[in-house]
């Protein structure tokens, strides 16, 4: 079902609650103060039947000056405007600013409402006719419907509902797929129930009992309630007005301007790139660093304008910006904002947000607007791809691309899947936790690993390489897991980038090549070890009989490397085959035996108490056995 909001704007005292009433029925000035005085100074909200059957919302908002922020608050979210223009006044400031505000909005279908009707004659109406049409003639509005009307005769007023009517059905469905938003422009409290928040779902829908999160306090909550209308609902959708009860969140944590939304979707940011255009009314260049008021939704915010391609922005002209916040905002690629003015106040610009997690960018970067325009240009897998090249480094899961997108993008990983099967994109499969990085990402990795490693060789021709761990800090950073750096390394070796020698990592066709010197080192070693089995020398006495000792700790290395020696503690060293030997005699035994003690390893190693004691404590560390009183059993 598709779900409409209709707004007023318009001048201050052109009629526009008075209208609102007489077509609903129901008053919307619901502050003693709006009522004394007889202006609307805060939104107003209800509702009201159309002929075909079509329930509309409709968000009344102030007219005066002093009260734009609230306009800008309740327009932001309207599908058809009513444009009211007081017949025996024509068009005003306020109508002006307003109508200024519906354009940087982006709104498109509207009304232009001429009451008061009954205080003119009908020439004094044409000629008004011919005034709105010449000030809105290259605008949205250049061919809209004027219907002029009288709240107290209702004259009128049957021809513009149908008018209404026959609008909606042009207006285009709301993505009601998305995941939820709804920006909050009330917070009150009932009691018996708690904190209610109202607003205009803006994209998704909720239900009663679904957990959300409130950005950017990121305070996790769940929905007790919904009333749309009035009326309890199980479930509200975009486009509607709604009441949302939430619980254990306090009124005093929440304000106009925040936003409910589906939980860990969004980030808050305190910068935005964004396309700006400034208004040809504005009556000066806006100015680099320039200090001004962003509305975003609900909320107003201060921030300083950071001009990214030009030194200045001319009236009329469009630029790319950076806004630069006083306070985080939480908000999605293709959203639409207005600035003013820091003060006095009056609307200067506008337009649509490229980057809502922006980093902070140098001016005139030719690079970074490069990207600007590609984020603006719309096409979902650029953009996609280009998120992901930029997040590569802190190895994203696909919620984290999404966020990081700052839209509503739906059917994530099936446009993943279109750049993994185009060889732009690389998964690294963790489960439901796969990890998605950028082809151009790895290969400069592989790049800088290979060079790493041949510098390595260079200077180390007797080691098979660099250690896993090393170069996983060397390369690929801390953030990367290890369970996502095992699979990397299995998929480069597969690639024929690198080759893995037990824990090392080495370039493809290295091996370590001896000397006549060199070779005659490390038989000597190995005929040692051979020779004393589980009484093994000691690094230090093999040593000492040889004269090159730099040559000799570079072979005996070698050989730990390539795992014939296997390090059992700081001075004892065990060949890989008597090592594997003790192994299997150490659980042989235990399993026919239950336990053995340090004697009984001693005796079926035929070694000393010293060397059996860091046999055994290896295999402790190792978990392979675990003590128990003076015994081992197996771990």
């Amino acid at each position: 079902m598709k779900h409409i909001i209709i707004g007023t704007a318009g001048h201050i005292d052109h009629g526009k609650t008075t209208l609102i009433k007489a077509l609903t029925g129901r008053e919307t000035d619901t502050l003693k103060e709006e009522q004394q005085r007889g202006i609307s100074i805060n939104l107003g909200f209800t509702f009201f039947d159309l002929p075909s059957g079509r329930r509309a919302g409709i968000i009344d908002v102030p007219g005066h000056e002093k009260f734009v922020k609230n306009m800008l608050a309740g327009v932001s979210s309207v599908d058809i405007v009513l444009l009211v223009i007081a017949a025996d006044e024509g068009i005003m400031p306020q109508t002006r600013e307003h109508f200024e505000i519906l354009q940087l909005l982006n709104v498109k279908k509207g009304i232009i409402v001429l009451t008061k009707a009954d205080l003119v004659d009908e020439d004094w109406l044409q000629m008004i006719k011919e005034d709105i049409r010449n000030e809105f003639k290259d605008t949205f509005m250049k061919d809209a419907p004027i219907h002029p009307v009288s709240s107290k005769t209702r004259v009128g007023l049957d021809d513009l509902i149908k008018e209404i009517d026959k609008l909606t059905e042009e207006v285009e469905a709301k993505d009601t797929h998305g995941h939820f938003r709804l920006p909050v422009d009330r917070v009150f409290s009932v009691s018996g129930f708690g904190t209610i928040v109202t607003g205009t779902v803006i994209s998704g829908s909720i239900k009663e009992g679904q957990t959300v999160e409130l950005y950017p306090s990121k305070i996790v909550s769940k929905v007790r309630g919904i009333h749309v209308h009035d009326q309890p609902v199980k479930i509200a959708e975009a486009g509607q007005r709604c009441a949302v009860n939430i619980a254990n969140i306090k009124v005093s944590d929440i304000d106009r301007g925040d936003v409910v939304s589906v939980e860990n979707i969004m980030e808050p940011s305190l910068m935005i790139d964004c396309n700006l255009y400034y208004l040809k009314s504005a009556p000066r260049p806006l100015e680099n660093r320039q200090r001004v008021r962003l509305y975003h939704g609900t909320s107003e915010i201060l921030c300083r304008v950071v001009i990214l391609d030009k030194e200045e922005i001319k009236p009329g002209e469009e630029g790319y910006v950076q806004l630069r916040l006083e306070k985080p905002l939480t908000a999605q690629r293709n959203d639409r904002f207005v600035i003013r003015s820091y003060s006095p106040m009056y609307t200067i610009g506008g337009g649509s947000i490229i980057e809502p997690l922006a980093e902070k960018a140098k001016r005139f970067n030719e690079k970074y607007l490069e990207e600007l325009k590609i984020k603006e240009s719309g096409k979902t897998e650029s953009i996609l791809e280009n998120t992901i090249k930029n997040l590569s480094d802190s190895y994203p899961k696909a919620s984290d691309v999404l966020k990081a997108l700052g839209k509503n993008e739906q059917n994530i990983e099936e446009k993943l899947n279109i750049l993994i099967e185009e060889n732009k994109v690389i998964k690294l499969d963790n489960g439901d936790k796969a990890i998605y990085i950028h082809k151009g990402f790895l290969e400069e990795k592989v790049e800088q690993m290979l060079d790493t490693l041949n510098k390595f060789h260079e200077a180390n021709p007797l080691k098979w390489g660099i250690s896993k761990e090393e170069t996983k800090n060397r390369v690929f950073g801390k953030n990367i897991k290890q369970k996502i750096y095992d699979e990397l390394l299995d998929l480069l070796v597969e690639e024929n980038k690198i080759n893995l020698h037990g824990n090392f990592v080495s370039v493809v066709g290295f091996t370590i090549k001896y000397s006549k010197e060199q070779k005659l080192i490390r038989d000597y070693i190995i005929k040692e070890f051979k020779k004393a089995k589980f009484s093994p020398p000691r690094y230090a006495d093999l040593e000492g009989s040889q004269q090159d000792k730099k040559a000799f700790k570079m072979v005996f290395d070698s050989i730990v490397d390539e795992g014939m020696l296997v390090k059992v503690s700081e001075d004892c060293y065990l060949l890989l085959e008597d090592y594997n030997k003790a192994k299997e005699l150490v659980v042989e035994f235990i399993k026919n035996n239950e336990s053995i003690t340090l004697a009984q390893l001693r005796d079926q190693l035929d070694t000393s108490r010293k060397y059996a004691m860091a046999v055994i404590e290896h295999f402790d560390n190792i978990k392979l056995t675990k003590r128990l009183e003076d015994k081992r059993i197996l771990y």
